[in-house]
């Protein structure tokens, strides 16, 4: 494969595309600046064949997912993004949903003699659910089913419990980890920019402040995943900004599992006169962030959001994570207008879906442990069907 590529890069017209090619070929870095370059000169076919080099350089023609479920405490939220469609401001917390501790662990119930290796926990900045809240929640949880991985809150969400709570970042992240916690997802990093950011998400944590926690957490060994909302004001110089500074923090602790962008839905939000990005964007997009993220082991998208076909296509473009079965009870990319309205595959879905890409389906648990190759299974008796 490498040889058609290298034919491809050598044919190349423009000397500039040809040289980045040529580095990443190498296993160069590629600078900021050169990244720009992509996306502003870079065919989707170009950056494709690179993307999907390193891809494969990386991991083959493994596709990872797991089994996993999301619980969402509550749409209540103190901020006020413009791009969000999910939230409802706690002074109208009647047009929302606040679950209760025994509300969650019920919910978790639900998934007892089944096969899913982890919870997903985020929702919305809801004032009356605070650091104690969520210690007691994960402890219930853990006390309950001690196996089950937590992947919980957002900087956001920690950022206000820790300032509530009146406790330093490590304090706050330390209490958290004693009572169960123990990896971190990507949200609320939208666009580091502060010009950009300005204009769409004012009042919640900062970079510098979503940065420091995902820091913090990899220092005391919370490995954390990153996310970038794409597709809405933003320019390209912006993205870059935003990738910059997950790669800088990247060499510095080590601590990423996978790289998530996400794209920017339109229905029912502040947003809506904006325009969508096109499929196209779209996997220029994932392929130029896996050119880019050279440290980043993985690179995920996620198929509520994408729609299954288009996550299936992505696969050709650097991506080499689906993400998992998930529960139906994910609401904010289905609120926001994404392609699926009702989120949910079971196993025999997801992975017939990878199959068709041809691709090699590996159930993986939360940080990229293998479980289970399914390239060659026929009968999915142990599937759970979440339908």
């Amino acid at each position: 494969m490498k040889d058609a590529i290298e034919a491809l890069v050598e044919s190349n017209s423009n000397e500039k595309l040809k040289q980045i090619g040529k580095k990443v070929l190498s296993h160069n870095r590629i600078s900021d600046e050169e990244c720009v370059y992509l996306f502003e000169q870079g065919s989707l076919s170009f950056v494709g064949f690179l993307a999907n080099f390193i891809r494969e350089n990386l991991h083959g023609n493994k596709t990872y997912f797991n089994r996993n479920f999301h619980i969402e405490p509550t749409n209540v939220c103190v901020f006020s993004c413009k791009f969000c469609s999910y939230s409802r401001l706690y002074a109208n917390r009647e047009e929302g949903w606040e679950l209760s501790i025994d509300d969650m662990v019920d919910i978790v119930k639900k998934y007892d003699g089944k096969p899913v290796t982890e919870v997903h926990i985020v929702g919305g900045v809801h004032p009356k659910m605070n650091l104690a809240y969520f210690v007691e929640l994960i402890q219930k949880i853990k006390a309950h089913r001690p196996s089950l991985h937590i992947k919980a809150f957002t900087a956001v969400e920690l950022d206000y419990m820790f300032r509530k709570a009146r406790l330093s970042i490590e304090e706050g992240m330390k209490t958290l980890k004693e009572a169960g916690l123990q990896s971190l997802p990507g949200g609320g990093a939208e666009i580091f920019h502060p010009d950009i950011r300005k204009l769409i998400c004012d009042d919640k944590v900062d970079a510098e402040g979503w940065l420091r926690i995902h820091e913090t957490a990899h220092n005391l060994g919370i490995h954390s995943n990153a996310t970038m909302l794409y597709g809405h004001i933003e320019s390209y110089a912006h993205r870059v900004d935003h990738l910059s500074r997950l790669r800088t923090l990247q060499d510095k602790t080590g601590g990423f599992n996978t790289f998530i962008p996400l794209k920017f839905r339109n229905s029912n939000n502040e947003m809506s006169h904006v325009a969508e990005s096109s499929i196209i964007e779209d996997m220029r997009l994932y392929a130029i962030a896996r050119i880019y993220l050279d440290n980043f082991p993985h690179l995920k998208a996620y198929w509520p959001m994408l729609g299954r076909q288009n996550a299936q296509l992505s696969l050709a473009f650097g991506v080499n994570d689906l993400d998992g079965t998930i529960d139906d009870t994910t609401k904010i990319y289905s609120m926001a207008g994404s392609e699926e309205t009702k989120p949910v595959m079971n196993t025999e879905e997801l992975v017939n879906l990878i199959r068709q890409a041809g691709r090699q389906p590996i159930e993986r648990d939360t940080l990229y442990n293998e479980i289970q190759d399914y390239s060659h299974v026929t009968h999915f008796t142990d599937v759970v069907n979440l339908n």
